[in-house]
């Protein structure tokens, strides 16, 4: 889930996971084994490894470091902003990369907080945003917009205060995507998504309508438990950008393992070799995943973390045949 609006509790899962004695996964009476020895492990920030307060539990901690000294990486794949990554920037390791903006951005968070530089950025360009707005806006009559740029949030008027902080700017979303906006400088900023909310629409319903108007112009998908919607540039994902970030390291989705709750976490989880929906997930992120871990609140990533080290480590130290 990204943290674009403060939001609910975690939803409750339709089938709880549970665990056995040894804190493995099981799944109607079956234990869900690890693959071959993963290389990264890919997890969603809000509902996934942050608990519904926001923290990063000591556990979910000792996993992470303990992932990390064992050789396996830690990518951090959300929906957040560069900017709302303070929460867990201390905890990237030695590579100190994130992807944020639901695959439009990387990150690296090395700088600490207010610092973090963008690597990669696959923007969506202006005619398309416009064009996107447009469709949008003429099947759901009553959206209102806002322009996440790699600078800050800008928004309409009618946008409803769902963020952690103001807009940059306020006015229609004509205006923030002209050619020439109101401040200059603006306009150097890239921009990364576009947010649609509307009033009344449930939020599945809204994402199915927008898809269909937009086709493949863009990518839609939704992290919030309202209806609002999340529009990257066409092909840009959580998955496409995690794909190209795992070629530059020479991983393949064989040897990733990746964690998620909501409807922008499924081309990453399907991407992934081994994947897990947590156990507060949304139903069609139990459907695309290939395993199932316990909710957020319950430290889910840490538990198949543990379970991934710890058998590893038996295999390790059984003797040869």
């Amino acid at each position: 889930m990204t943290s674009a609006t403060p939001g609910p509790q975690t939803p409750a899962p339709n089938a709880p996971a549970t665990t056995d004695r040894t804190g493995r996964i099981a799944r109607t009476g079956q234990v869900d084994r690890p693959g071959p020895r993963p290389r990264l492990i890919a997890t969603d920030l809000d509902g996934t490894l942050l608990r519904d307060d926001k923290t990063v539990s000591d556990r979910t901690i000792a996993a992470l470091a303990a992932a990390e000294a064992a050789g396996i990486e830690v990518f951090f794949v959300t929906g957040r902003p560069a900017r709302w990554m303070d929460v867990v920037s201390a905890h990237v390791h030695g590579h100190g990369l994130a992807i944020c903006g639901n695959g439009a951005a990387v990150v690296d968070l090395h700088g600490g907080p207010g610092t973090h530089s963008f690597v990669k950025v696959r923007a969506l360009e202006r005619e398309c945003a416009l064009d996107v707005v447009r469709r949008v806006r003429a099947a759901s009559p009553g959206t209102s917009f806002a322009v996440e740029r790699t600078g800050g949030l800008h928004h309409e008027e009618t946008y409803p205060p769902l963020h952690m902080e103001p807009g940059e700017s306020v006015a229609p979303a004509e205006k923030l995507l002209a050619e020439t906006p109101a401040d200059p400088a603006v306009a150097e900023q890239p921009v990364l998504k576009i947010l649609a909310f509307h009033p009344e629409l449930a939020p599945d319903d809204f994402l199915v309508v927008a898809r269909a108007a937009v086709g493949d112009r863009a990518t839609v998908t939704r992290s919030s438990p309202s209806a609002l919607l999340e529009i990257s540039g066409p092909g840009v994902s959580k998955a496409s950008t995690l794909e190209l970030c795992c070629a530059e390291r020479g991983i393949t989705p064989a040897e990733v393992v990746a964690f998620g709750d909501m409807p922008n976490d499924i081309e990453m989880l399907s991407w992934a070799g081994t994947s897990y929906a947590m156990g507060n997930a949304h139903p069609d992120v139990i459907a695309a995943a290939s395993g199932r871990t316990v909710a957020n609140n319950d430290d889910g990533v840490a538990v198949v973390i543990e379970q991934i080290l710890a058998d590893h480590h038996h295999e390790a130290q059984r003797p040869p045949a």
